[in-house]
């Protein structure tokens, strides 16, 4: 399969191409066949969680048609680069990974190329996907249809009052609560907001 133009795709937005978006271009294309499933036109049937952000999503993105903003592609940022691939129809999961020695099986099929991460590049397009990633059946923690939920429901935070989409709001004791306010946050309110303001006058 010529791929060259998803990892135009993908290099697009960088002015580069890097080992990490050919390895998302090519886990992206080998979830897919493993699901027998093409890339979403206008479809919300595939639906993929990336263990990682960056230049390696971007492939990932590239060869799914899954994006952030279209609700087809979620980090769980676990810092790995593998992948979970989600038929919203049959229910069946599939997680890749690349296997463990994928740089040194990578070097030997480049072995006139000294400098590991141009190896990487020229390996990483021509490596069999066998070579390449390990499939698992695996099944979600949570259900598809509580990662999908419903778009368009809101309501409002009982602690905060901030606004809460896509049923991601948690009830503790009859009260409707943000994740943040939930205790569930990535980040920390400021002790004293006169002192932030004195720090920044």
């Amino acid at each position: 399969m010529n791929f060259q133009p998803l990892l135009e795709k993908s290099a697009r937005d960088h002015s580069h191409l890097c080992p990490r978006q050919i390895l998302g271009v090519r886990i992206g294309l080998f979830g897919l066949k493993t699901l027998g499933l093409e890339a979403n036109q206008n479809s919300k049937r595939l639906l993929v969680i990336t263990e990682t952000d960056g230049c390696f999503a971007d492939g990932l993105s590239a060869a799914t048609n899954c994006t952030v903003g279209y609700r087809t592609l979620r980090v769980e940022d676990y810092g790995k680069v593998a992948v979970a691939f989600i038929d919203t129809q049959t229910e069946r999961v599939v997680r890749l990974a690349p296997v463990l020695d994928i740089r040194q099986k990578a070097y030997a099929y480049v072995p006139e190329e000294s400098r590991h991460y141009f190896a990487q590049m020229k390996a990483y397009q021509i490596m069999p996907d066998e070579e390449m990633f390990t499939v698992s059946e695996v099944r979600l923690a949570i259900s598809i249809k509580e990662i999908i939920s419903r778009p368009g429901v809101r309501v409002t935070c009982g602690v905060c009052g901030e606004e809460i989409m896509n049923e991601r709001e948690i009830k503790q004791n009859e009260l409707i609560l943000c994740r943040a306010c939930a205790g569930a946050s990535y980040y920390r309110t400021p002790v004293s907001i006169p002192f932030l303001q004195q720090v920044n006058a």
